[in-house]
């Protein structure tokens, strides 16, 4: 999951800003797409997609025949440049995302719910490493994105703790930008420069299971106590405003699908399977959610947003601090308790 930096904004995105002529509609929808991405963090959207739930919930709101179109992408950035350019009403990505552009449209983009936290895991096959004291200048860590991804600022939060609160860039230099598959692979080689990977379910689990050697150095729960939710549904407060009974559809419909996640897990998982494309096996995917603090992540329940928003205010990324987590989520959103 990549932020998008501050640097890396392109001409069009910078104009949809300026004019904000591309933040949604502002008629009643009949018809809207919504973003997902192929990850086991992001299950409870392929349940809504599988089993119609957004639609279902939409028919008992008033709203008949509700179209949704789930449309893959392989990058948070690419969703969101879709967001803003109209193409899509809701996009499902990571905190990080949903938090920038809260932040570059001042206000106008908005989550409505998160629907996982799972933990996140620095790991290596490095016999001498243990903890963060033992990196030293050569010591490689493959990130998604190196200082923005959502890897890369537990990292420094992470660093932060360990280091003092001066130290957050302590371990940046040793970062390389490398996908989870590739890090995967890399991990796998013991001639590999690159030993140490923070990664996302269920690439540091393969990981640990198949690398030898490998141990986790430090968790996202280590560093965030909680957790820290990931898969984030939101969208333009223009298009919120002028779809109530959608976005309250949206939001039953997650619940829904976190609720059959929870109660009928091995179903849930052949569905993932099956919309994702992964070969996993049901099993090894069950075995993975079977470990600590998998299934209780799946919640809408904003986790740990505030620690990680004053984190990118602090580094730079956003240059507005907000007082509360419900200053990103959307009012309809007030009631899940979030933090």
């Amino acid at each position: 999951m990549r932020l998008l930096s501050k640097l890396g904004m392109s001409t069009a995105i910078c104009a949809a800003l300026v004019s904000l002529g591309g933040l949604g509609s502002a008629q009643a929808a009949q018809e809207i797409t919504i973003t997902k991405q192929p990850s086991i963090i992001y299950l409870p959207a392929l349940v809504m997609e599988k089993q119609g739930l957004i639609e279902k919930a939409a028919a008992k709101e008033g709203i008949a025949d509700l179209k949704v179109d789930w449309r893959s992408f392989s990058s948070g950035g690419a969703a969101t440049d879709a967001l803003l350019s109209g193409n899509v009403q809701i996009v499902n990505s990571g905190l990080g995302n949903m938090l920038l552009l809260w932040d570059r449209t001042k206000g106008q983009v908005k989550g409505i719910a998160t629907n996982s936290a799972l933990p996140e895991e620095l790991v290596t096959r490095d016999p001498k490493i243990h903890s963060l004291k033992d990196y030293g200048p050569k010591d490689k860590i493959a990130v998604p994105t190196v200082r923005v991804s959502t890897q890369a600022l537990l990292l420094q939060l992470a660093c932060e703790q360990v280091f003092g609160p001066d130290q957050w860039s302590k371990l940046d230099a040793n970062t390389v930008q490398m996908g989870h598959p590739d890090a995967t692979a890399m991990m796998a080689n013991p001639a590999g420069e690159v030993s140490s990977h923070f990664g996302a379910p269920p690439y540091s689990y393969r990981e640990l299971k198949t690398v030898p050697g490998a141990h986790v150095v430090i968790r996202s729960t280590d560093i965030i106590k909680g957790g820290l939710s990931q898969s984030t549904l939101f969208t333009t407060t223009k298009f919120a405003d002028a779809n109530p009974k959608i976005i309250q559809a949206v939001l039953t419909a997650s619940q829904q699908a976190v609720d059959f996640i929870k109660a009928h897990t091995r179903e849930s998982v052949a569905i993932y399977r099956e919309l994702s494309g992964d070969k996993t096996s049901v099993d090894e995917v069950m075995d993975i959610l079977a470990q600590p603090g998998m299934m209780d992540a799946y919640t809408l329940q904003p986790l740990g947003s505030m620690v990680f928003a004053k984190h990118m205010h602090k580094v730079g990324i956003l240059k507005t601090m907000p007082a509360s987590w419900k200053d990103y989520f959307l009012p309809a959103s007030a009631a899940l308790n979030g933090n």
